[in-house]
């Protein structure tokens, strides 16, 4: 008998989670045109594949279909690596997109930025996670020893990266136990979501292959470091060139910069259940931890939800080409496809509104009392997963950038997991969000 390749269909959900079905790798020009089924109820599948409460029950049928150029196919028996997958759309069965596809989700996002503003988004993510075999041991955190140490493995997912298509850009030791950071180079539109989600596959393959294994969990441990998705986006005009750099403007965002960022912080606690949608989450996005607590913009300051990056005169890239503002609210436990439309249709509706470019903040807004910070315009973000979907579920805007059945399907998927935590206790509930990311 002769083994023969299979290629996996798959799809980031509502968990992050990249799930599918296989077929021979002899069928793929046959998949793209007939794709492969899918149950709606799948949607509903969690991150502890605990199915949710689910409106489609045990109806109805979907079609994946694979999308060619997202399909990564790297095998090495010397390396012991061996990933064929492709990322694709759920269609209804008339080829219109399906209202819980992720992907779908995203790109109408995408097109609704284009209609209204003539934009394109040009964004990159970059990942924190930590391996949960062979502790490293303390006085290691960004250092070069610390590096060399999983040296086979940072050198096979550079490799792997390049091999995928994804621009290797940097990889470090990061702060955490045994934590790392890998970032790539930015990519327009969809494509930069499908790379984070193959980031995701490839970083669990390689380490799988060195006989390690790693978790992107939000939180490993209450008081813990955690780890972060940051987002790093720009726009382009219809010609390609940068449009939200402005020499001449306070801070150099330009009119529609400005007011799509306004849109993502004036809509910021109402999509966070999109962003950082586990129970975990919350334990990081507080104050003093490097992270996002509240609805500010900073320069260059790394506990604002959404900083402005540094350009440097030194480089050899053009400043309006450097010039880009990260979104430092979300985590791994989010589909990268929902975060990125969540930022887009708020940075949209921001510029459908007329908003202001907000103030940057240059202050502990943690000292500040409650009553200040309302007079400001700030609001601590949400504490905890319960909070975020209540916000989510009570903001009749946000609601109307997605279908109209989304929103409660979305909450009931949430719910079910969290009903799969009840009656543990706060490590048990660290250690399984571990276990699954």
């Amino acid at each position: 008998m002769t083994p023969e390749a299979v290629v996996y269909a798959c799809t980031c959900d509502f968990a992050g989670k990249v799930r599918g079905k296989g077929f021979p790798a002899t069928d793929f020009e046959k998949r793209l045109k007939r794709g492969i089924g899918w149950a709606p109820t799948n949607t509903q599948l969690t991150c502890f594949d605990l199915i949710a409460e689910s409106p489609f029950g045990a109806l109805g049928d979907r079609v994946l279909i694979p999308d060619p150029t997202t399909r990564v196919s790297l095998r090495s028996e010397e390396q012991d690596i061996a990933e064929d997958f492709v990322l694709g759309d759920i269609l209804n069965l008339d080829g219109s997109p399906w209202s819980m596809c992720t992907r779908s989700i995203l790109k109408s996002a995408l097109e609704r930025l284009h209609q209204v503003a003539g934009l394109r988004l040009l964004s990159a993510f970059e990942h924190e996670f930590q391996f949960t075999s062979n502790p490293m041991g303390i006085g290691q955190a960004y250092t070069l020893q610390g590096l060399s140490s999983r040296r086979l493995f940072a050198e096979r997912l550079i490799g792997a990266m390049r091999a995928a298509g994804l621009g290797p850009d940097t990889i470090m030791k990061e702060y955490a136990p045994e934590q790392l950071e890998v970032t790539m180079d930015p990519a327009e539109g969809v494509t930069s979501a499908d790379h984070a989600v193959i980031l995701r596959q490839l970083v669990h393959s390689i380490a799988r292959a060195c006989g390690e294994t790693v978790t992107f969990t939000p939180l490993r441990e209450p008081g813990g470091v955690g780890n972060g998705v940051h987002i790093h986006f720009s726009l382009l005009d219809d010609r390609g060139a940068p449009a939200a750099f402005d020499p001449h403007s306070r801070y150099r965002l330009s009119k529609m910069a400005g007011q799509f960022v306004a849109g993502i912080l004036k809509y910021l606690d109402s999509i966070l259940a999109l962003t950082a949608p586990s129970v975990v989450s919350y334990g990081r996005l507080t104050p003093h931890r490097w992270s996002a607590a509240f609805n500010n913009l900073g320069l260059q300051d790394r506990e604002a939800a959404v900083r402005i990056c540094p350009v440097s005169t030194m480089s050899d890239i053009e400043p309006a080409r450097q010039y880009n503002i990260e979104f430092r609210a979300g985590d791994a436990s989010a589909s990268p496809y929902l975060h990125l439309a969540a930022i887009v249709h708020a940075g949209v509706q921001g510029i459908e509104e007329g908003l202001a470019a907000p103030e940057a903040t240059e202050e502990d807004l943690a000292l500040l009392s409650s009553d200040e910070l309302h007079r400001r315009g700030y609001i601590r973000l949400p504490t905890s997963l319960p909070d975020a979907l209540a916000r989510f579920a009570e903001n009749a805007t946000v609601h109307s950038w997605f279908a109209a059945d989304f929103p409660k399907v979305y909450r009931k998927h949430k719910e079910g997991e969290m009903r799969f935590l009840e009656g543990m206790d706060e490590d048990e509930v660290h250690r399984a969000y571990q276990s699954v990311y």
